[in-house]
């Protein structure tokens, strides 16, 4: 007798003109894997529900494959896989923009492969925000979205609710990373090794990653989520939290405890460290520059939510984990 699957996530992946279907069936099997490398420690084995989506012409896309069909659909993550080429009608994707903005004003993380950040580009969500791509396609992703601060170097950005990957192959680094985050690291380590691929390097840390929690269902927090992920946090001021959601300040701060288990603070401060690691990983700008520009202008108060934090010094941080 089988044991009964319990579905923790649903990701959609958006099927558009001259998508790679490798990826699109990769990513799909990819999951499914994972979901095989925990079946058989579990008595109610955890399972990612895989979607794919179609959209054309004006239409909102609709769902033309399921691997869990039968009950409604709640979209957790959204990916736009990539493409051998830009798209070659940007304008014409723009029903798929709505859809994947509106997926995302309720909670949904959306995550780009390669071109797939021209699709993602049309949300307008990218603006104002760093993004990845094929190096290939980085000009003409800069000249398409000049807002767009696009870094072609980096394999994986993580903007909390934005994730874009860059080469044609980021499929596997992108896979990989969600599996980690909906099913564990053990899980995404077999599923690593039953493909025979490198896990994504920056996920292989002693430390833990902020991973924001989007899908609690209540829309004024999730509005100030996106604008603190948006702006990483430059303003946290709560009088000016609780205007942005529409609530009297005591209110806002037992909604949003409540939906992200933290305070506005706590909430800030993961933000922050997280771009601060990121710039302590891919660049060798001075520690009190890093700092500064992810808003704290007392470097020893800095390296003190640093340590707490990460558990590691920055210099120390940046000694072990620099990749260039």
């Amino acid at each position: 007798m089988t044991s009964p699957t319990r579905i923790v996530s649903e990701i959609g992946i958006l099927l558009y003109p001259d998508v790679q279907l490798g990826a699109v069936h990769g990513l799909t099997d990819l999951f499914h894997i994972a979901g095989l490398m925990v079946a058989g420690s579990a008595t109610e084995p955890p399972n990612v529900r895989v979607t794919h989506w179609r959209g054309e012409g004006d239409s909102e896309p609709v769902c033309v494959f399921d691997t869990h069909p039968g009950s409604a659909h709640r979209l957790s993550h959204v990916i736009v896989p990539p493409s051998l080429v830009v798209p070659s009608e940007i304008q014409a994707l723009d029903a798929s923009a709505r859809w994947l903005s509106g997926l995302h004003a309720e909670g949904a993380t959306l995550c780009s492969v390669c071109a797939g950040a021209f699709v993602l580009g049309r949300t307008g969500l990218m603006d104002g925000r760093r993004a990845t791509t094929h190096w290939y396609f980085a000009a003409a992703l800069a000249a398409h979205f000049p807002t767009v601060r696009v870094d072609a170097d980096r394999m994986v950005i993580d903007e909390g609710d934005i994730i874009t990957a860059g080469g044609i192959l980021a499929w596997t680094d992108l896979g990989l990373t969600l599996v980690e985050r909906l099913l564990g690291p053990s899980a995404m380590l077999e599923t690593a090794r039953f493909l025979l691929i490198d896990p994504p390097r920056r996920e292989q840390k002693p430390f833990g990653r902020f991973v924001p929690r989007l899908d609690h269902g209540d829309t004024a927090i999730l509005k100030v989520q996106h604008w603190l992920h948006a702006t990483h946090a430059r303003d946290h001021a709560l009088p000016g939290l609780a205007e942005r959601a529409g609530l009297e300040e005591r209110t806002f701060l037992r909604h949003f405890k409540r939906a992200t288990g933290l305070r506005p603070t706590e909430y800030a401060q993961s933000v922050r460290i997280a771009k601060a690691r990121e710039e302590l990983e891919h660049t060798r700008r001075p520690i009190d520059q890093i700092a500064w520009d992810v808003g704290y202008g007392d470097p020893s108060a800095f390296r003190k939510l640093f340590v707490r934090l990460t558990g590691l010094g920055p210099t120390e941080y940046r000694r072990r984990f620099f990749v260039g």
